[in-house]
């Protein structure tokens, strides 16, 4: 995993700078999009003309929630990014979590992810070391499928405007994401310091799921000044 840490005041731009010629470079890529407070100013800044000719997966799904709760995932991404730019429903897929077969709804995903795969997949990183909602326990065997939420998971949740706090949710897998071509990692702030160090550092296994993205050969984690320990930036 390669670490590269921006200064606070210009990380977001200088992300969304990097993502620009990365989708600038490719023809009809298929990404993978997390939601949340991380990525959120980094989608503000991407320039539209690059983004539409893109399929765009959202990674995850809270249910549970009224299909016009402002705290869905589609939702969040909807509003932070493809209605800025213009994306098409037609480019744009996300777990369905009101199908009436669930287990069928996961296996239609992945089957969809699996037919062409993700070049790209950006995450971001719980305090407890999850990624999409692959909580703690999450080996790198899991595809796509419905998972139950940790108590941290539940309390970010509230940040994102929902109604109330969802207890389930449908996440890619971890397996499902290591299969990508290239992954990117994004880390703000201090209260991530604890568990981006053991991330990189710490030993890899199911119990911090984001650490298993080390077994990747092409992962970039792009933290903040404020995120890394001992940074100076």
């Amino acid at each position: 995993m390669r670490l590269h840490v921006e200064p606070v005041a210009s990380w977001a731009a200088t992300v969304a700078s990097s993502l620009d010629g990365w989708l600038g470079a490719r023809a009809r890529p298929r990404i993978g999009l997390a939601t949340g407070m991380t990525v959120e100013p980094v989608y503000h800044r991407l320039a539209p003309v690059l983004v539409t000719d893109a399929t765009i997966f959202s990674l995850d799904e809270y249910g549970g929630l009224p299909l016009d709760d402002p705290g869905r995932c589609a939702a969040m991404l909807r509003r932070g990014l493809l209605d800025r730019v213009g994306v098409s429903d037609g480019r744009f897929r996300c777990p369905d979590v009101d199908a009436p077969d669930i287990d069928g709804a996961c296996d239609s995903y992945e089957a969809c992810i699996a037919d062409g795969g993700l070049d790209l997949v950006v995450l971001g990183l719980g305090v407890n070391g999850h990624v999409g909602l692959n909580e703690p326990g999450s080996g790198p065997e899991t595809v796509t499928r419905v998972v139950t939420l940790t108590e941290a998971s539940r309390r970010a949740s509230l940040h994102y405007g929902v109604a109330r706090a969802p207890t389930w949710g449908i996440t890619v897998g971890m397996r499902t994401i290591l299969a990508a071509r290239e992954i990117w990692l994004l880390v703000t702030g201090r209260h991530k310091r604890p568990v981006l160090d053991r991330v990189l550092h710490g030993p890899v296994t199911p119990d911090l799921p984001a650490s298993l993205l080390r077994a990747h050969d092409r992962v970039l984690c792009w933290a903040d000044g404020d995120a890394v320990p001992g940074s100076r930036r």
